[in-house]
C-alpha cells in the first residue's frame, strides 16, 4: 500500500508541476505579446484618425466582450477541460492579431478586438478552474497569487518593449510589429501547452442557462459582486484615457509611459506573495477591502499628477490596487458551488462587466467635459463600492450579507 501511495504521490506532483509550468509559460508568452501593443492602442487609434468615441468604444468592447466571453469561457472549460479550452482560446486571439497586422485602420482594431480581447476574459475561468483542481482550498489564494504574479511579468515588460518599438518605428508601424511578436508568442504557447500540459477531465453534467447559474451568486457573493461593479466603474471610467493623459496631455513619451506601467506591475508583484500567505491564514475581507480602496484612490491622485515624478507615485498606488485581487478571485471560488466553480466564476464576470461596459462608454462623454470630471466621477463610484463592502461584505455563505 505504501508503494502505491508513493507512486500516486509522484504522479500527482508531476501533474501539479506540469500544470503550473504550462500555465506560467502560456500567461508569460501571450501576455508579453499582448501588452506590447494593448496599452498603446488608444494612441494607435488616434494616429489612424479615430477620436475619443473610438477610444472609448474600444474600452467598452473590452469590458462588454470580457463579460460576454467569461461565461462561455467557464462553460467550455468545464465541458472540454481547461487544457483544450486554453488552446482554443489562444487560436481565437491569434485571429484578432492577424486582422490588425493585415489591415492598418482604426476600424480593424475594433474588429480584431472581438478576437484578441477574448483571451484574457475567456481563459480566466479555465485558469481558475485549473487552480481549484491543482491547489487545496487552504492554498487557493496562493495559487491565484502565482497566476497574478506571473501575469504581471509581461504586463511590466511588455509596455517597455512596446514603447521602444513606437520610439523606433512610430505609433502605427511600431504597434503592428508588436502584434507580429504577439502572434509568434501565441503560436509558441499553443505548441508548449499541447505537448506539456497534462490532460484534465471534463465535467459531465446537464447544461444550465446563464440565468440558472447566476442563481449561485447570492449572499456574500452577491454583495461582493455589487461592490466590485462600483469599484470597476472607478477603474474603467479613466482606463482608456490614462495613456492619453500621460503622453498627450502632459507631454511624456511612450517609453516613459511604459516605465510607469512597469513600476505599477513591479509594485503589484512585490506584494502578491506575502499577502497570499496571510490571506490564506486569515479572513479575506480586509485584503479585498484594501484593494478596493486603492482602486478608488488612483483616479483622484491622477488629477494632481502632471509630472513624471508625481505620476510615479500615482502608478505605485495603481500597483497597490492588486493588494487583494488574488484574494478576491479566491473568495469567488470559495463561495461558488464545488461542481460549478468555473461556470459560476464566468457568470460573475459576465454580470459585472456588462454593467462596467456601460460606464466605460460613458467615460468618453465625461472626458469631453474635462479629464478632471472623468477622474472625480470615477473616484465617487469607487467610494460607494468601498462603503458597501466595508459594511456588508463577508467571508462565507453562513454570514449575513447584502441581499
Amino acid at each position: 500500500m505504501s508503494k502505491i501511495k508513493n507512486k500516486l504521490s509522484k504522479i500527482n506532483n508531476s501533474t501539479f508541476h506540469s500544470s503550473i509550468i504550462s500555465m506560467v509559460v502560456m500567461v508569460v508568452f501571450i501576455g508579453f505579446g499582448e501588452k506590447m501593443a494593448e496599452r498603446f492602442l488608444p494612441l494607435y487609434i488616434v494616429a489612424l484618425g479615430g477620436g475619443a468615441i473610438a477610444v472609448a468604444s474600444l474600452n467598452t468592447m473590452d469590458n462588454l466582450l470580457s463579460s460576454l466571453y467569461s461565461y462561455p469561457g467557464g462553460y467550455i472549460s468545464d465541458k472540454i477541460g481547461y487544457k483544450k479550452a486554453l488552446i482554443f482560446f489562444t487560436i481565437v486571439a491569434l485571429i484578432g492579431y492577424l486582422i490588425v497586422i493585415i489591415i492598418p485602420t482604426w476600424q480593424s482594431v475594433l474588429i480584431g478586438a472581438f478576437f484578441f480581447i477574448a483571451w484574457t476574459a475567456i481563459s480566466l475561468p479555465a485558469i481558475m478552474s485549473m487552480v481549484s483542481k491543482t491547489f487545496s482550498k487552504k492554498k487557493r489564494v496562493t495559487g491565484v497569487s502565482i497566476h497574478s504574479f506571473v501575469r504581471r511579468i509581461p504586463m511590466a515588460l511588455g509596455p517597455i518593449a512596446g514603447g521602444i518599438l513606437i520610439s523606433a518605428y512610430g505609433k502605427i508601424d511600431g504597434i503592428r510589429i508588436a502584434f507580429v511578436v504577439a502572434s509568434i508568442f501565441a503560436v509558441l504557447s499553443i505548441i508548449f501547452v499541447h505537448f506539456y500540459m497534462p490532460e484534465d477531465k471534463s465535467i459531465k453534467r446537464k447544461s444550465k442557462s446563464v440565468l440558472v447559474t447566476a442563481k449561485n451568486i447570492d449572499g456574500p457573493l452577491k454583495t461582493l459582486l455589487i461592490s466590485d461593479i462600483l469599484i470597476r466603474f472607478a477603474e474603467q471610467i479613466p482606463y482608456a484615457f490614462v495613456v492619453i493623459w500621460v503622453v498627450t496631455m502632459n507631454g511624456l513619451s511612450a517609453l516613459q509611459f511604459g516605465v510607469l506601467t512597469t513600476i505599477e506591475m513591479v509594485t503589484a508583484m512585490i506584494i502578491y506573495i506575502p499577502v497570499a500567505y496571510f490571506a490564506d491564514k486569515y479572513k479575506k475581507k480586509p485584503f479585498v477591502l484594501t484593494t478596493f480602496i486603492f482602486f478608488t484612490l488612483f483616479p483622484l491622485i491622477l488629477i494632481f499628477s502632471k509630472s513624471f515624478n508625481m505620476l510615479i507615485i500615482a502608478f505605485i498606488i495603481r500597483g497597490m490596487k492588486e493588494f487583494g485581487e488574488p484574494t478576491r478571485k479566491a473568495l469567488i471560488m470559495d463561495l461558488a458551488p464545488e461542481d460549478e466553480k468555473a461556470t459560476t466564476f464566468g457568470a460573475y464576470y459576465l454580470i459585472r462587466d456588462i454593467f462596467v461596459s456601460v460606464a466605460a462608454f460613458g467615460a468618453a462623454f465625461l472626458w469631453k467635459i474635462s479629464p478632471d470630471v472623468n477622474f472625480i466621477v470615477a473616484f465617487f463610484f469607487g467610494a460607494i463600492g468601498c462603503v458597501i463592502f466595508w459594511i456588508f461584505g463577508r467571508d462565507s455563505k453562513t454570514e449575513t450579507s447584502l441581499s
